[in-house]
């Protein structure tokens, strides 16, 4: 029976766990919090669990050993050591993170050495590159080329849980949610290249709709130039990948941006409610007894109507109250953690991933083609949630294809090869996570 080491059991682990075991494999979950590795086994006779520090080198190389594949679900940071000591040892890794340029270097080796490291096997990023790459493999196949390509993926409430003024709930770690929104972004439209620095991100968004859903959000997603050549479409005229969320987010995180609440400076000194941090990030000299006054104050310096929407979800949060703030490093940690309690998910609630893909094609007889690819996966109350499905699953099955001996690929890989996209988007569908792509009338 072969044996898989999972590092880590966070909030996405379970699916992948529960899969593998389906499938018996003999599992090792290695993690700093036993109590959660033991409670994804559940007494499974197949697994057992193991304390670890990553930086515990010795413990970590013998539970390599022991093993025939790795899985990493552990933050990113830790990728590029793991995978160094699986070079070492001789074993594959796959990880649902991005690829670094320290993840890349590792490639030749891997392949000298007969050794697949794995990643992006995730649902953003995975599935969005396997999904893609099926359409765009096939309009090649049939004479067709890509000439323009947009791509959307939101982890969000399902519309009946979205019942809190933000629109927004966490499935996944809050200080990742709000460390995305500093980050720059960059994309091609109409042949024009658009930089979006890390201040402006969310002064760039419009609506989407998307099927079963409705009216969405969406703004740029990093840099989107790097999926041109990855893709093969540098015919393409448009290029652009973006995050969705419920209408009024980029509003509102726009203002947090500006009034310095995504900031990784420590929190003012001396400040020990919201209120007072707003009102030191803001200027404000001094906290006036008129409850009102923050708030008109924060309109002022955002130059926003007092009743505007995004000072009204600031309100409700805390933002401009007396409520302590916790004890951490940074301002977006402190906001992290009020968000944290009140963005959850109640029991029984659901969460939802859209993932949408918009191609424009230009077929062989020079006539065009609208191809959209629709993915919208609901979370199961009380069970697994969309999120933990949708990145968990694409690695548990990449790793049952790797050690059945279905997927041959050596080095530094990202699923954008038939070999590996069309295997497990078709094990996905019978998971009920399927991507429906949808054809216009040719123009």
């Amino acid at each position: 029976m072969k044996k898989i080491l999972v590092l880590g059991a966070g909030l996405v682990a379970r699916p992948l766990v529960r899969y593998l075991l389906e499938h018996d494999y003999q599992l090792i979950i290695a993690t700093r919090t036993v109590s959660k590795a033991e409670a994804l086994l559940d007494g499974h006779p197949n697994g057992r669990h193991e304390s670890l520090e990553l930086s515990d080198p010795v413990g970590l190389d013998a539970l390599i050993t022991e093993s025939d594949l790795v899985i990493s679900l552990v933050p990113y940071t830790f990728h590029v050591a793991i995978a160094r000591r699986c070079l070492a040892i001789g074993r594959s890794i796959i990880t649902t993170s991005y690829v670094s340029n320290e993840m890349r270097a590792l490639s030749a080796e891997a392949v000298e050495k007969g050794l697949l490291m794995l990643n992006e096997m995730g649902v953003d990023p995975g599935i969005d590159h396997m999904s893609a790459m099926r359409v765009v493999h096939s309009a090649t196949k049939h004479g067709a080329k890509i000439v323009s390509f947009r791509s959307y993926c939101g982890g969000l409430p399902a519309p009946e849980a979205n019942n809190n003024p933000w629109g927004y709930k966490f499935s996944w770690s809050p200080r990742g949610v709000l460390l995305a929104g500093r980050n720059a972004a960059q994309y091609l439209e109409g042949g024009r290249l658009i930089d979006v620095p890390s201040e402006d991100l969310f002064a760039h968004h419009w609506p989407v709709e998307a099927e079963g859903v409705g009216l969405l959000e969406g703004y740029p997603n990093r840099n989107s130039m790097q999926y041109v050549s990855l893709y093969g479409l540098e015919e393409a005229t448009t290029m652009f990948r973006g995050t969705l969320r419920y209408p009024g987010w980029s509003a509102l995180l726009k203002g947090l941006v500006d009034l310095g609440w995504i900031s990784l400076l420590p929190a003012p000194r001396n400040a020990r409610t919201f209120g007072e941090v707003t009102a030191s990030l803001a200027g404000v000299p001094e906290l006036s007894d008129d409850p009102g006054a923050l708030r008109r104050a924060v309109a002022t310096f955002l130059a926003l109507a007092e009743d505007a929407d995004a000072l009204s979800r600031m309100e409700w949060v805390g933002l401009f109250s007396d409520r302590p703030i916790v004890d951490a490093e940074t301002v977006l940690d402190v906001l992290g953690a009020v968000l944290e309690e009140k963005l959850s998910y109640a029991a029984g609630e659901r969460d939802m991933i859209v993932l949408l893909h918009q191609f424009e094609a230009e077929l062989a007889d020079g006539k065009r083609q609208m191809i959209t690819s629709t993915l919208v996966d609901y979370g199961q109350p009380g069970g697994d949630s969309a999120m933990s499905r949708t990145v968990s699953l694409p690695a548990a099955i990449a790793a049952r294809l790797v050690l059945e001996g279905a997927i041959k690929v050596t080095g530094v890989c990202i699923p954008v090869l038939p070999e590996i996209y069309n295997p497990v988007l078709q094990e996905l569908a019978t998971l009920g996570i399927d991507c429906r792509e949808t054809f216009s009338e040719p123009y």
